[in-house]
């Protein structure tokens, strides 16, 4: 059954409306009819099965008919920073994690970006971010779709980290602690357990974190981790990262 978010306000307790590219996906695409029936989340934390009452050109209209359990969200909030890659990899970043169950992504600029940042097309390029996530969350079912945040610098991230319960630095030169410690210990330390947890990876670039970087974060109360012995592609690193870190809290059968 196909699925679908819209604005909170375009659901009531009895009615859901939807409209623009959607309702041309509905109509023109799937080719859906009156007394059809979807799936439709406002993203917040209401998910229906609604029966199509009417359609339109860029306007559908549905009846809800039930009000569905939200349970496809994981109890901790991880948030992947990932310094801006090149080409199209921030894409595959966002997909991807989305699928696993990442909440939020945060890109930012490192000193060894390779990427030239170029504020002027930033919009349209978090545009089709954040269309991404939202095609990836309706396809794995998710109940919400992540944010996806403009990029930021550096020093502005690293503040970011210092308001969370704990982040992570995935970082290649860390030759002790491995990522499966500093989860456990992060969650043993943790008297509520892991539900309402709020984690953050950051992930490097394509020539990695400079060692100034790396002791600025851990100044920043982040934790260097070790993903393996195996060096893993700056849009691979944060997958590899989320996916342990859910297995570990018992999101993806551990």
């Amino acid at each position: 059954m196909q699925r679908y978010f819209i604005p909170p306000g375009q659901m009531t307790e009895y009615e859901a409306v939807v409209t623009g590219d959607d309702a041309h996906h509905i109509a023109n695409v799937m080719r859906a009819r009156v007394g059809d029936k979807l799936i439709l989340s406002d993203g917040i934390g209401r998910e229906v099965l609604a029966e199509i009452a009417e359609l339109g050109k860029n306007r559908v209209v549905a009846r809800v008919v039930e009000t569905l359990p939200m349970a496809a969200e994981p109890a901790v909030n991880v948030t992947i920073a990932q310094s801006l890659p090149k080409g199209d990899k921030m894409e595959t970043v966002i997909q991807k994690g989305t699928e696993i169950g990442a909440v939020r992504f945060l890109p930012f600029l490192s000193e060894r970006t390779v990427v030239q940042y170029d504020e002027r097309k930033e919009a349209k390029r978090l545009d089709r971010w954040r269309k991404i996530a939202k095609e990836a969350a309706e396809q794995a079912h998710r109940n919400r779709v992540p944010a996806v945040e403009a990029p930021i610098g550096w020093n502005e991230l690293l503040q970011t980290a210092a308001k969370t319960d704990a982040s992570f630095l995935c970082y290649e030169k860390e030759d002790v602690r491995t990522l499966r410690q500093a989860v456990r210990d992060a969650l043993a330390a943790r008297s509520g357990g892991a539900g309402g947890m709020n984690v953050m990876f950051i992930i490097g670039p394509e020539g990695g974190f400079s060692e100034r970087e790396a002791a600025e974060a851990l100044a920043a109360g982040c934790v260097p981790v070790k993903l393996g012995s195996r060096i893993l592609r700056t849009e691979t690193a944060g997958m590899v990262a989320l996916a342990c870190f859910l297995y570990e809290t018992g999101e993806m059968g551990g």
